[in-house]
């Protein structure tokens, strides 16, 4: 797999990810060109969010489109409980900015893991928050801020981001995860593209017959 592809530095993320709290699928790619090329300045991560095994991961599937400036808030719920007394992170006035030295009972809170399904289009500058779930074929519209787990091939907007529609119906919807054209093997995904390009459902799922 190349590291580039042949559009405004776009490139994929398995050939660039170093952290191994991102785990990325086969052929999705990020479009950084309008705010820096660096996929991981756009994760956002608490610094005393655990990493590893311990941590909560972006698990982001194959063949997603990510774009420029989009945002994945992963740090929990970034050091504010709301069922304190006070939001603010009071533990600083013991450690300074090195929470670690307080004493305090620690405010973070992990949200577990977000997950992007397969074939999911993320407009630029989208937020998605801590834990969220994304379904296949979903797409994200630019700058909706997303709150709660969107369903498979659905179409959300706005802050905070609501359904607008869905892509097709529930049988095609159906066809469409038993088929998961993204688990082929890309031979076959080339030799399908013009399919793919369509909307002929019933013509790809005669291609599992």
């Amino acid at each position: 797999m190349k590291p580039f592809l042949n559009y405004r530095n776009s490139y994929y993320l398995k050939t660039r990810v170093k952290n191994p709290n991102i785990l990325a699928g086969e052929f999705s790619y990020y479009c950084g060109y309008h705010h820096g090329e660096r996929f991981e300045d756009q994760v956002w991560l608490l610094d005393e969010a655990p990493m590893g095994e311990d941590g909560d991961k972006l698990i982001i599937g194959k063949f997603c489109v990510i774009g420029s400036g989009a945002i994945f808030l992963m740090g929990g719920n970034q050091g504010h409980r709301r069922d304190w007394i006070s939001g603010y992170p009071i533990e600083i006035l013991e450690g300074g900015y090195d929470v670690n030295k307080s004493k305090a009972p620690k405010g973070y809170q992990q949200k577990g893991d977000t997950v992007i399904g397969n074939d999911v289009w993320i407009g630029a500058e989208a937020m998605i928050m801590p834990g969220v779930k994304i379904g296949n074929g979903a797409v994200i519209t630019t700058r909706a801020v997303v709150i709660e787990d969107v369903p498979p091939y659905a179409i959300v907007r706005g802050n905070p981001a609501k359904k607008v529609e869905m892509r097709f119906t529930d049988s095609e919807i159906k066809k469409l995860e038993e088929i998961a054209w993204w688990d082929w093997p890309i031979e076959k995904v080339r030799k399908n593209i013009s399919l793919l390009r369509s909307g002929d459902i019933e013509k790809l799922a005669s291609l599992e017959k």
